[in-house]
Order: structure tokens, then sequence, then C-alpha cells
């Protein structure tokens, strides 16, 4: 039997997961020693130091040169470092916003923070897995972690049903990735993403529909990760039953990591197969998605809810940049779905490497953005009201600018990240992306984008006239103050304000991430 040559090279991309995966074990085995009024404030502390460890690593190894680990099964690379980052923003933001939000509840465990690091190590993992088998372990991870965290408060009904759903539909998204990876498995022999290349080529001559179909089987596993309709059907539902800063981690984390591993494996996979199918399936994904998205968000009262169908609109723009990765030739028409050859006049390799540093940036001025609007609303609801279905409400809001104005000035500075309005890091983000599907000839759909962004501001100003144009609701109870929630607004608030007026260093560093396969 041979034995793998592994050398510590190959453990050095694992050290963000390992560092997560250490202070979870730390987390679960100090609560055993725990009475149940022992205090446990340390636990959200080691679990932002964790993430602050793992975001430093990633920050160094983000400079390293790439290369492959663990027999190629997974790369050390500056996209993954950079997602990697991400993820450890996303994880310490939301571990400060739960340190108040199960106070209050009396629910602060171990075992929540643990599942917490748990979840983010198997995004930190997925970013960086090259091998089919390994990305489904890894998407099981992470996932089976946010199921058990959705349904954490278990005394309540909402998070019962949505820790039940989103088990039920993620294990059926599961079983779809699983099948069109055997598709592929079957018509190349190989489960690494470098070795089909080859192999599809010839597939494609005397199969295409086992190609074919395993392709659109992947994409469509990955939509129901990203919540990109029509696989969103779980997403309003889960966020909200889930506990608050569960669902801020989840719109942000499960949603860059899963964009991460599905950008790696349709660009690696993308080079054995006709780019028209990638680009067809993508762009109608994010038509669907943007126009679906913003469309159902309007109505919503409820902000929770609301929050819940903008990351459906803003998978969409997401998606947008990823259908501008596998635009090859810009054509003739204007078309909605098809490429231009009104271009602005970019170079197609410069445009399409555009793109891909867009979605970077993309996903971490939403998750500042996401991260901090779902914090607020921690901050806001009560417990007794949560059965009711009022906790969430927009009257919540109302008068927010009398009672707390630091408050209200940063949920105003996510909403106009959100909806895309300057001098916000929201605006930046969505500009470079759209400028990259300009640049390659998406003309049709960019401007569907800008005009469903356009109506995205509706509903995020809404929140905006109801904090500071509404008077304060009769017999409104007091707000309590945690440092966790507030250390979490201030951090968030800085950035998105600061990334949008000075995003030079962050650019500069997505120049390196966007080196990812030449691109």
């Amino acid at each position: 039997m041979n034995l793998p040559n592994l050398t510590l090279a190959d453990f050095l991309p694992l050290l963000p997961a390992i560092i997560m995966v250490v202070a979870a074990s730390v987390l679960l085995l100090s609560e055993v020693f725990l009475s149940a009024t022992a205090s446990r404030g340390y636990q959200a502390v080691l679990t932002v130091v964790a993430a602050l460890a793992s975001g430093a690593v990633a920050v160094g190894l983000m400079f390293e040169p790439p290369q492959e680990v663990f027999l190629g099964f997974g790369v050390l690379d500056p996209f993954s470092s950079f997602l990697t980052l991400v993820v450890s923003v996303g994880l310490g933001l939301a571990a400060l916003s739960a340190v108040g939000f199960l106070r209050k509840r009396g629910a602060e465990r171990g075992e929540f923070y643990a599942l917490m690091l748990f979840a983010s190590a198997g995004m930190s993992l997925l970013a960086m897995s090259t091998e089919f088998i390994t990305i489904f372990i890894n998407i099981e991870v992470l996932s089976i972690a946010t199921y058990a965290l959705t349904a954490y408060l278990r005394r309540g009904t909402r998070p019962s049903e949505a820790g039940f759903k989103y088990f039920i539909l993620g294990a059926f998204s599961s079983a779809i990735l699983l099948y069109g990876t055997a598709l592929l498995y079957g018509a190349t022999g190989t489960t690494k993403l470098n070795d089909m290349v080859g192999p599809l080529q010839q597939a494609l001559a005397t199969n295409p529909a086992l190609v074919y179909v395993g392709a659109v089987l992947i994409a469509a596993g990955f939509a129901f990760k990203v919540a990109a309709v029509p696989f969103h059907m779980w997403t309003p539902d889960v966020y909200e039953g889930a506990p608050t800063p569960v669902t801020a981690l989840m719109s942000a984390g499960v949603k860059a990591a899963a964009f991460a591993s599905l950008v790696r494996v349709f660009l690696t996979v993308g080079k054995g197969m006709d780019p028209k199918l990638p680009l067809m399936l993508f762009a109608t994904l994010a038509l669907l998605t943007m126009v679906a998205g913003n469309l159902m968000a309007i109505p919503q009262r409820n902000v929770k809810r609301m929050l819940a169908y903008s990351s459906i609109a803003h998978a969409g723009y997401l998606l947008l940049g990823v259908a501008a990765l596998f635009v090859t030739a810009p054509g003739e028409s204007f078309r909605v779905l098809s490429a231009s050859s009104l271009t602005g006049g970019t170079p197609l390799d410069v445009a399409r490497s555009d793109a891909l540093r867009g979605i970077l940036y993309y996903l971490l001025a939403y998750t500042f953005s996401a991260v901090g609007a779902f914090a607020m609303v921690s901050a806001l609801e009560r417990r007794e009201d949560e059965e009711k279905g009022t906790a969430w409400d927009l009257e919540r809001f109302a008068g927010l600018a009398q009672r707390r104005p630091g408050w209200a000035f940063a949920m105003a500075a996510f909403m106009l990240s959100l909806g895309g309005i300057p001098p916000t890091v929201g605006f930046m983000s969505k500009l470079v992306i759209f400028q990259a599907a300009i640049d390659v000839g998406l003309v049709g759909l960019t401007i569907v984008a800008v005009l469903s962004s356009a109506a995205g501001a509706y509903y995020y100003l809404r929140v905006v006239v109801y904090m500071f144009m509404h008077p304060v609701p009769e017999g409104a109870q007091p707000l309590e103050r945690n440092w966790g929630t507030e250390a979490a607004l201030v951090i968030s608030t800085v950035a998105v304000i600061l990334l949008g007026i000075l995003p030079g260093h962050v650019t500069e560093w997505l120049a390196q991430a966007g080196t990812l396969f030449g691109q």
C-alpha cells in the first residue's frame, strides 16, 4: 500500500481552517466544565480571535505563488485565500452580533459558536477544493453545521420549521450535485477538475448529452446554495426562522464559499466544453434571479424577509459577473442574454479578468453590508414577538434616529450600500461588475441589472424613511445596548464607507487574487 507523500506545504492552505477547528474544539471541551449559570462571555471573544487569526493568515497566504496541494485535491492560490478572508470577516461580525442576541434569550452556549466555526472551516476548505468528492464533503461540512445552527433555538416553531426545510432541500440539492458529478465522472473517468478538461473534449464528440446534463445538474446544485431563482424557495423561510446572527453568516459566508467553488469548477471544467453552455446557463439564472428577487422584496414589510429576498437579487448581480467570465466573442445582435458587439472598448481577456475581480469585491462588500444589516435587525427584535411575526416589522425602525442616532446612521449606511447608492462600497462593487459585463458585451443583461437595482432602491430607502421620518411608536420598549452588537455595527459601518470612498488597497489585493486560471 502506497501512502501519499504529503509535506508541510500541503497543510499550509489549511491553516485558517485548522485555527477555526481548534477554536471550536476548545469551546466544546470548555463547555463541559461550565454550570448553567456560569459566565460565557469568553466564547464570543475566542470566536472573534479565531476569525481574526484566520483572516490574518489568509492575507499572508494571498501573496504565495499558486500551487497544488494534497496531490491535486486542493490548491493554494490568491483566489481561495481572499475568499477565506471574506469568510473570516463574516464569521467575526456574526459572532459579535450573537453576543447580545443569545444573552437576551438565555441561549449562550459553546456549541453555538463551535458550529459557526465548523461551518466557516468548511467554507474555507470549499474555496480551495479542486476535486469533486472533496467539494461535496466540504459542502456537507458547512451545510450540516448551518442546519444545526438554523434550528438552534429549539423552543419555537419557526426555527424548527426553518431547520427542517433547509435540511430537506439542502439534502435534495446535494443529491443533484452528486448526480451531476457522477455523470461527469462517467464521461471522463476522473473527479479532479484539471484532469477532466481533455477527457471532456473527447466525451463531447461521443456522448455530449452526458456531459451537458452533468454540467447542468452541477450548476443546479450550486444554484441552491447561492439562492438563485428558481432554486430560491427555501431562502425567505429559512432566513426568517434561523437566529438572526446565523442568518447573517449564511447570507455572507455560505454565499461567498458557494460562488467561489462555482467559479472554480466552471472556469476549469468549462475549458473542455462549449463556452456557450455556461454563458447561457448563468445569464439565464442571472436574469431570473435579479428580477424575481427584487420584485418579491418590494411588498415586504418584514425587514428580515425583505433582506432575504434582497440576498436573492444580489446573487443575480453576482451571476451576471459569472456569466461575463464565459464570453469568448461578442456577437452582432443586441439581445438580453447574449453578448453584443457594443462593448466598452476593453480587450476581452482584460474585461473577463475585471469580472472575476468584481465578483470578489462584491462578495466582500456584501459581507459587510448584509451582516451589518442583520446585526441591526437582531438588536431591535424581541423574543416574545418572534412567534407573532412582528419582531421584524418596519415599525420596529420607526423613529430610530431619535432613539439611537448612531444605530440609525449605521442602518442607513447598510441600506444605501445594499441599494448601490454612492459613496458606499455597494455602489463601487456594482459599478465594477456592471462595467465588466458591459465590456464583454452583456449590454442587455446589464441594462436589466441596472433597472432591477433601481427598483431595489425603493425597499431599501423605505427603511431609511421609517428611521428618520416616522415618529417613535407609542409604548415602544427601551432599546438594550450590547458591546458585541455595537462593535459589529461600528466595524461594518466604517468598512462600508471607507471601502466605498478609498477602495485602493482592496483593489490592489484583487489584482493579485484575480489571477486565477490566468484571468
